[in-house]
């Protein structure tokens, strides 16, 4: 299998609250990304795992379902996470996910992914995202643990602020090239970003 490919992305958040998502997966990798999933929101999320940790299953609880997912519940998913498995059962899952029409995600395996999940900060409802398209996760997680330093827990509040601001502007009637410019002079005039 070729394991390289050059991919162009779209940077998009989804709601992960309002579609199904499947997790398959073995290991640590699996519970690391569970978590990711839950800290996402991630409300219809069914769990597959063959040997699942005591860690895992209860992590899992009522939403490990089994080893692996059947044909009808890939077609009932829109998101498949695969997540420490083997190659050839990587390969395979996400044929099954794709003939199904669902998006695949595998864990560190950029040519059998349809989505790339990248290093996040996360504030509240601030998300700042890092992804170097796969070639360098490492460097991914670095930026990221730099950027937390710059954007500390403050920073939830803060969008919080804003975004109260923001609504009694438009409430006033301001068009929105107007608050634009209203919100850069708020951020100057609290000094949040120098």
């Amino acid at each position: 299998m070729k394991w390289h490919r050059e991919v162009r992305v779209l940077p998009i958040l989804v709601d992960l609250g309002s579609l199904k998502v499947i997790l398959v997966g073995e290991g640590e990798v699996a519970g690391k990304r569970l978590a990711a999933l839950d800290a996402a929101g991630a409300q219809d999320l069914e769990v597959y795992c063959g040997a699942p940790s005591e860690a895992l299953s209860k992590q899992a609880g009522k939403r490990l379902k089994g080893a692996r997912p059947g044909e009808e519940a890939l077609k009932s998913a829109h998101l498949v996470f695969l997540a420490g498995l083997g190659d050839r059962e990587s390969v395979a899952l996400a044929g099954q996910a794709r003939a199904a029409g669902r998006l695949v995600n595998t864990e560190d395996v950029k040519p059998l992914c349809d989505f790339h999940v990248p290093s996040i900060v996360r504030r509240g409802d601030l998300v700042i995202s890092v992804s170097t398209g796969g070639k360098s996760p490492g460097l991914a997680r670095r930026l990221r643990r730099y950027l937390e330093g710059l954007f500390g827990p403050e920073w939830a509040g803060r969008l919080d602020e804003l975004g109260r601001q923001r609504r009694a502007w438009r409430a006033e009637g301001h068009e929105l090239a107007e608050i634009g410019r209203k919100t850069d002079s708020y951020i100057e005039e609290k000094g949040w970003l120098e």
